[in-house]
């Protein structure tokens, strides 16, 4: 639903993921095999891959200072099943967590929380606060107060809501 461009560097995979499930229509994208491939997800993986999601989904409704939408398994326990290693720079030396293979959704999520992590990016990306939306979105204000997916929609929807119940 937004019209925002994409979260920077891993942050982008995560947002794509939690984007899969259209909450206000009930569309999953990965119910189609096309939504799958994008992820490199054999159908088999589809329960995981939904519980992360959603535990996913929780944690940027976190950043944006709201509760979880729904109970959820938290999302630290999930990602540590992920098999990350230290990468280490031959030419420079530096080091960044990477996936021990680059296959499992899961290791890729947690490779790309830890970049986030060291980025300071990690809780730029958000959820949008209403409730038939809470698409993932990267906040881009200068203040990090971002509340919605988009202004245009999400927020005038919001906005509007609000005149209405001032204004009976």
């Amino acid at each position: 639903m937004s019209e925002r461009s994409p979260a920077p560097g891993g942050l982008a995979l995560i947002e794509s993921l939690v984007n899969t499930l259209d909450i206000e229509t009930g569309v999953d994208a990965l119910d189609t095999a096309d939504g799958r491939a994008r992820f490199g997800l054999a159908q088999d993986e589809l329960p995981d891959v939904r519980d992360l999601r959603e535990s996913l989904r929780a944690a940027l409704l976190a950043h944006a200072g709201h509760p979880p939408h729904c109970e959820v398994t938290p999302l630290g326990e999930l990602l540590a099943a992920a098999p990350l290693f230290v990468a280490v720079d031959t030419r420079d030396g530096s080091a960044r967590l990477a996936p021990a293979t680059e296959g499992p959704l899961l290791s890729r999520i947690a490779a790309a929380v830890a970049e986030s992590l060291v980025a300071g990016t990690w809780t730029r990306l958000k959820a949008c606060e209403a409730v038939t939306c809470h698409w993932a979105y990267y906040d881009r204000s200068p203040a990090g107060r971002g509340r919605w997916c988009s202004m245009s929609v999400c927020g005038a929807r919001a906005k509007m809501r609000r005149y209405r119940a001032k204004n009976q």
